[in-house]
Formats: C-alpha cells, sequence, structure tokens
C-alpha cells in the first residue's frame, strides 16, 4: 500500500509587496481523444472494478498525460504589474527556485521514463497471471495493494491524474509486494521478506505511521518497510517480477 500528498505553490515577481494570493491546484482538463476515459468513469461511479486491460491502456496513458501537465508550473500577469508562477511541489521534493520555475516552462519535463515503466510493469504482471485494476483499495487510504489469494492489484481511481510519476511510484510498489508472494513459491502465496534495503527517509516513515497501518503485524509491517524503502527505484519492480514470478 502507498498514500501520496502534494501542495500547489506560488510565486511573485515584480510586485513583491504584493499579497500572495490563494492557490487554485485543481488538475488540467481530461483529454477528449478517448471514450476509454469515459468508461473508466462510468465505472469507477458504479463501484464496479476497472480492469486495465491492453486495450484500456490509451485510455490510462491519456490520464496520465493530464495529470503530468498539471505538474508543469505556468505564468500569470496580476493586476498592476508583475507575475504570478504557479507551480505544484511533491511532497518529498524542496520548493523551486524562481529561476528553475522558469526553466520548467521553458523546458517542461516529458515523463517518458516514467511512462515507459508503466508499460513494462503492466506487461510483467500481466504475463505473470496478476489481475491489475483501476479499484478502490479494501484498505482505506491506501494508493494501491496487492491481494495476493485473488491475484489482484488494485490502483485508487485517482492516481493516474496525479500524473505518471506518482502512478509508477504506486505501481512499482506494488509490484515489490507481487514479487515478496512469489518468491515465498507461488504468485497467491502468503508475501514473505525479498531481502532488500528497509531504510526509509522521512516522508516515507511518515505514511508507515499513518492510521492504515495502526494495526499491522510486525511481519506486515516489515514487507511495507521494504517496498516503501525501494519504490523509487522504478526498474526494480520489473527486475524482481522476472526474477521471482513465473509466467502465466
Amino acid at each position: 500500500m502507498l498514500g501520496l500528498a502534494g501542495l500547489a505553490l506560488a510565486l511573485l515577481e515584480g510586485r513583491s509587496d504584493q499579497a500572495l494570493p490563494p492557490v487554485a491546484s485543481a488538475p488540467a482538463p481530461l483529454p477528449q481523444e478517448t471514450v476509454l476515459l469515459e468508461s473508466h468513469q462510468e465505472a469507477f461511479a458504479r463501484g464496479n472494478d476497472f480492469a486495465l486491460t491492453p486495450a484500456r491502456e490509451p485510455g490510462l496513458f491519456a490520464q496520465l498525460a493530464a495529470g503530468d501537465r498539471a505538474w508543469i508550473p505556468r505564468a500569470e500577469r496580476i493586476p498592476g504589474g508583475g507575475v504570478r508562477y504557479l507551480y505544484k511541489k511533491r511532497a518529498d521534493e524542496p520548493a523551486l527556485t524562481l529561476d528553475q520555475i522558469k526553466d520548467l516552462i521553458r523546458h517542461p519535463p516529458t515523463f517518458d521514463g516514467e511512462r515507459n515503466v508503466i508499460r513494462g510493469l503492466l506487461a510483467s504482471l500481466r504475463s505473470a497471471g496478476v489481475a491489475v485494476q483501476l479499484a478502490q483499495p479494501r484498505k482505506q487510504g491506501a494508493a494501491g495493494e496487492w491481494e495476493p489469494a485473488k491475484g489482484v492489484l488494485r490502483i485508487r481511481p485517482d492516481i493516474p491524474m496525479k500524473g505518471s510519476r506518482e502512478f509508477a511510484r504506486v505501481l512499482n510498489h506494488e509490484a515489490i509486494h507481487v514479487a515478496q508472494s512469489c518468491s515465498n513459491g507461488a504468485l497467491t502465496a502468503r508475501p514473505r521478506s525479498l531481502g532488500l534495503s528497509r531504510d526509509v527517509d522521512g516522508l516515507q516513515l511518515k505514511h508507515l505511521n499513518e492510521p492504515i497501518y495502526a494495526n499491522a503485524s510486525s511481519e506486515e509491517r516489515s514487507l511495507e518497510q521494504e517496498a516503501y524503502a525501494n519504490q523509487d527505484n522504478l526498474q526494480l519492480g520489473l527486475q524482481l517480477i522476472a526474477a521471482h514470478c513465473r509466467r502465466a
């Protein structure tokens, strides 16, 4: 399981005495080029799980692209002169300087690496027999979860709109849990530690202390700690699935 957080910020240029206005952090409008997005939203509204089949991946990547646009800073003219720069800051990253914001506007990130990881992980997980779904996790507050008894990996339906980096991180985290099951003899087996590093940073430790883990056993916490400590290594999930999970 995994939790995420972000923060909307603003910087002013040209009017240092200008009071900082409230910042709206609404995501960019959803692309209209695919009906797959609508079918996902309709399924979620009905409370149905939405299987991430290959045919539905174009809809997923359209959502990811919309979420990625929300992370690109933008400049706005303000009354009386000056410019306001709006951007979203990830909880695990330092605040940007004005020069860094301007550089991101001139050279926006593509997130191609994260999207390639997502494509590879989805294909690898399916080949191993995992059913990947956009569905509400059974544990309230979780961004994703792995249910080995059913072979189902769920990603919360709002995660794609957080962008490719966040989605890749959640999917990679859950892929580590899948490998933990496979290392115990079968895809549907109870997960066990892979022997990876369990050194977590401050933000990851904060997530481990959230209410969703309040009743977790020491074994469960150890497994989560292993996944949190390695989730940002986006190539690791692919490597672990290939090493530990038999092809379906």
